[in-house]
């Protein structure tokens, strides 16, 4: 017997033009990795939501057919009641917690679906060891990087032992080999793993099926191997590829040099020592590095939004910084009008800006409204709008589908003789795709993508 079924479900969003979901008929069994790829807006989020009983309970909207989860109809279960089957690792992390303390938020799931008080803390550690986070424990969520905060939301949903787990976008934060750990450690919990992801290079290895889900239809639902023979006819930027760096040395004046850089949020603990940085206009540098390792914070401190402790910072022009979540920074209740906020409320330049970015026509909707992934498209055309001397991008694939990427890269590689343009991102194909070199806060020098 399948672990979820799902019958002709049809799901419209409230107020929204068109269903996210349109027909969806699929059976999951236990043990099996699928991977669930498609375009930003296509409907995978609002599967994963139908399957962990969030659609319709928690978005209200326009419900049709049936989900079926353990034997029970979702209709009729609220989501807190199918917590012990199913868990959900949400695509934003910084949405997901509640406590303040590492720990304290990994034990968090076990109490409220009735764990024994005696396996809380035993299983909420060996979660945290299993994805390499033991060492957080003890800190506070809001010192954490973005990676170390998915690891730990990672942990928490592993630690519950679901029967289905399923991860919206989990490496979207990760370093390389914090994803893979991330796949294989899904796969060994023996659960039905369903993994959306818009870095398939992540995850096709380790799927034994594929769903492609297109304007909420099912466009593909084969083995891998068949998956990937459909791929390479019908979508090929979704197929695994290779970096491999441009390596062309700067030659422009510079934008912004950083040199013995330290910085720490608290004295006894440096995240920065002795750092540098050139960045020249009309190149593009890619940032890479481990989870933890002081990358957003270099990036900030380039951007002058943060301030070094010693070291010196010398900045040429106009800088723009997109942060790590922009969607936590969108103030306005329309599309057009958040972009034009950079550039005095021009309305004609945010249109100009946002067809670049794929969201032509989208500019009387309300930012909200929008997916993860053309949110994130939204937060870069009102930085890039500004025309900005220095171009700082943190993490700027997350949630961005490899279609769009790959515009993302031919639009950062038209523009990068304007500017100087550092990329935060633990994205290696599409660091080598956009970059001209790279460094590493590993070991504070350059270093050659691989």
């Amino acid at each position: 017997m399948a672990l979820a079924r799902v019958e002709n479900l049809s799901f419209r969003y409230p107020e929204a033009p068109g269903p996210a979901l349109d027909g969806v008929s699929l059976e999951l069994e236990r043990g099996e990795v699928v991977a669930l790829l498609g375009p930003s807006g296509g409907g995978k989020s609002s599967l994963l939501r139908a399957l962990a009983g969030l659609v319709p309970h928690f978005h209200g909207g326009s419900f049709g057919g049936r989900v079926e989860v353990a034997g029970r109809d979702t209709r009729n279960t609220r989501p807190a009641e199918l917590a012990g089957d199913v868990a959900t690792l949400f695509q934003d992390p910084e949405d997901q917690v509640v406590f303040t303390r590492v720990a304290a938020e990994v034990a968090f799931g076990l109490e409220n679906i009735g764990t024994p008080s005696a396996f809380i803390l035993p299983r909420a550690a060996a979660a945290l060891d299993a994805v390499g986070a033991e060492h957080l424990a003890d800190r506070r969520v809001a010192e954490l990087s973005g990676g170390e905060l998915q690891r730990v939301c990672l942990a928490s949903v592993l630690a519950l032992e679901p029967g289905l787990l399923l991860l919206d976008e989990p490496t979207s934060q990760l370093d390389p080999d914090g994803a893979e750990e991330a796949i294989e450690l899904a796969r060994a919990a023996g659960a039905a793993v369903v993994v959306s992801e818009q870095r398939p290079d992540r995850v096709l290895g380790a799927s034994d099926r594929v769903l492609f889900l297109d304007r909420g239809r099912i466009v593909l639902d084969a083995p891998r191997a068949e998956a990937l023979d459909w791929l390479a006819r019908n979508r090929p930027a979704w197929l695994p590829r290779e970096a491999e760096l441009r390596g062309r040395e700067p030659e422009g004046e510079p934008a912004c040099r950083l040199d013995a850089v330290s910085f720490g949020y608290v004295p006894e603990k440096p995240v920065l020592a002795d750092a540098a940085l050139d960045l020249r206009r009309g190149e593009v540098v890619a940032l890479t590095g481990p989870n933890g390792s002081g990358k957003t914070t270099l990036a900030k401190i380039a951007a002058g939004l943060l301030e070094a402790n010693s070291g010196t910072v010398a900045r040429s022009g106009r800088a723009c910084y997109l942060s790590q979540d922009p969607g936590r920074y969108l103030v306005r209740e329309r599309v057009e009008d958040e972009v034009a906020l950079a550039v005095d409320g021009d309305l004609e330049r945010a249109r100009a800006a946002l067809a670049e970015l794929g969201l032509a026509g989208y500019g009387a909707r309300h930012p909200r409204d929008l997916s993860s992934g053309e949110r994130e498209r939204l937060a870069l055309a009102a930085v890039l709008v500004a025309e900005p001397d220095l171009l700082v991008l943190d993490e700027p694939t997350r949630g961005v589908d490899p279609e769009r990427k790959d515009e993302l890269t031919a639009l950062l590689r038209a523009q990068a003789h304007t500017r100087a343009t550092l990329v935060v991102t633990n994205d290696r194909v599409f660091a080598a795709a956009v970059a001209d070199r790279s460094v590493s806060t590993a070991d504070d020098r350059e270093a050659a993508l691989v």
